[in-house]
């Protein structure tokens, strides 16, 4: 059986290439990844669902399946897996078996990946943090008393404790970044339409959201990107195409002199913590250090409150639609969700239409001031999130808090939440630790999250690099260089 201590110095392209030599194979290595996830997983509760792998349909491709063997976890997210429950991190859908599979598992199949469970999420993904009442909280391997971000948490937590190298995520307001962040791992969010979705689904927040991957190294993620990127019949929009030798080939290419813009200010949170403004301080200078223009900005690049409002009218609304779709498909009762979901449901259904179509189409708006920023820099770096990863716990409602809003939503007179301050606090609280990412959501943008800094406390906190439209090679250049510059594929968790 292959020594664990060689399965975690090994990412997943150097895992790939370990089997197509016949150092190992698939076997040894699904049988490290359990080993190390019946070890840890009890500690984390990253993995919530086991699965038979699945095996690939088609023929196998010309040049190979570039991931064959490698163990692999998808996120209990919209990444549906035909017979298999995709929960959504909800009571009401964790018995339930997708008719389909997802695109994108589809293509993670066909690449060779041997996937072998589902990891956690909030409830429909709702939240910064993964704590789902029908799972229980995910744990940051780095100090289990804090969250390792959400939503894609159980995948990071799975990847920072070394069940696997590189894991599924989703990104629809920060969910790969936020925990690629609080984990120590690097996780890129694509330009809107590069990557499929379907065919049960389409585009979903309204397209805001995308998936993709949190991983240990910089070509891990590039290499996954080049598996999933390109559209499928069902695609509504055609994606400009990627680099001509694929994104892997970008990794360890010059990506010139760049000039970055500097930024920490949001009206969400004025008042970031001093250790965020120490991870952009620390990457500006390796930035400088390379050669890069580095300019700091006396300004947020965006109205980020009015961003910030726009992105949660949209998110309500959806949040409504979710719980109704999952009510109509099991037949769920209301309190088979969680009461946050409930109050962010009937704030939707409490949403005038003209106010969603309004916020929408101010992400037009959004747009432009940041491709006016663009035009003259080529990137604009923030932190990831404003604090550090919060502790396990730390956004629940106090009790009198939670019946007063049961009060309002048993009278069926919860679109009166909107006027209580009630609403505005459990806002202000998880946006508040995360008011950076949700702009390159709405505007389409790619964006990553670099793990370059750990807190006095060894906590990992990343920052954040954003990108102009279809910039995805520009950043995985960056990104590589930035790695050489300041490694952290072997910084381990204390686990």
């Amino acid at each position: 059986m292959l020594d664990y201590a060689d399965y975690a110095d090994h990412d997943a392209t150097a895992l790939a290439a370990l089997v197509r030599e016949g150092s190992t194979t698939a076997e040894e290595l699904l049988a490290a990844a359990r080993a190390r996830a019946a070890e840890v997983n009890p500690r984390i509760n990253a993995i919530v669902h086991g699965v038979e792998p699945p095996v690939p349909s088609g023929p196998e491709p010309e040049g190979g399946r570039p991931f064959a063997g490698v163990p692999f976890l998808l996120k209990d997210l919209n990444q549906r897996l035909a017979g298999v429950p995709t929960s959504g991190g909800s009571r009401a859908l964790a018995g339930h078996p997708a008719a389909e599979t997802a695109a994108v598992v589809q293509r993670w199949i066909e690449a060779g990946l041997v996937i072998f469970g589902k990891t956690n999420s909030p409830e429909f993904g709702a939240k910064g943090v993964t704590e789902p009442h029908v799972f229980g909280a995910t744990r940051n391997p780095w100090d289990l008393a804090h969250t390792p971000g959400g939503s894609s948490g159980g995948s990071a937590a799975a990847v920072a404790a070394g069940i696997v190298p590189c894991a599924a995520a989703s990104d629809g307001g920060g969910s790969i970044r936020i925990p690629a962040s609080a984990c120590g791992l690097f996780g890129l969010k694509t330009s809107r339409g590069l990557l499929p979705h379907g065919p049960e689904f389409g585009e979903s927040i309204g397209g805001t959201s995308t998936d993709g991957v949190v991983s240990r190294s910089v070509r891990d993620s590039a290499a996954m990107l080049d598996v999933l990127a390109g559209p499928t019949p069902e695609s509504p929009f055609l994606a400009a195409p990627g680099p001509a030798e694929g994104y892997a080939a970008e990794v360890g290419r010059d990506p010139g002199r760049l000039r970055v813009a500097v930024s920490w200010h949001s009206s969400v949170n004025p008042d970031p913590h001093p250790e965020a403004k120490a991870a952009v301080h620390h990457a500006a200078e390796l930035l400088a250090a390379a050669g890069h223009e580095v300019v700091e900005l006396d300004a947020a690049p965006v109205d980020d409150a009015q961003l910030a409002e726009d992105f949660l009218t949209t998110w309500f609304v959806n949040c409504a639609v979710a719980v109704d779709q999952a009510r109509q498909l099991t037949g769920a009762g209301e309190d088979d969700f969680e009461p946050d979901t409930r109050v962010m449901a009937a704030l939707g259904r409490a949403t005038a239409a003209t106010d969603y179509v309004r916020a929408t189409e101010n992400r037009h708006t959004h747009v432009r001031r940041l491709a006016a920023l663009h035009a003259e820099h080529d990137l604009l770096l923030t932190p990831t999130t404003a604090t550090p990863p919060p502790r396990i716990g730390a956004f629940d409602q106090p009790p009198l808090v939670q019946l007063a809003q049961k009060a309002l939503l048993t009278a069926r007179v919860g679109g009166l939440l909107r006027f209580t301050p009630l609403v505005d606090q459990m806002i202000s609280e998880n946006l508040g630790w995360v008011p950076y990412t949700q702009m390159a959501n709405l505007t389409g943008r790619p964006a990553m999250s670099v793990p370059l800094h750990w807190t006095p406390e060894g906590l990992p906190m990343g920052v954040q690099l954003v990108g102009r439209l279809g910039s995805e090679g520009m950043l995985l250049r960056l990104a590589a260089q930035l790695e050489d510059a300041a490694p952290w594929f072997d910084r381990r968790p204390p686990l």
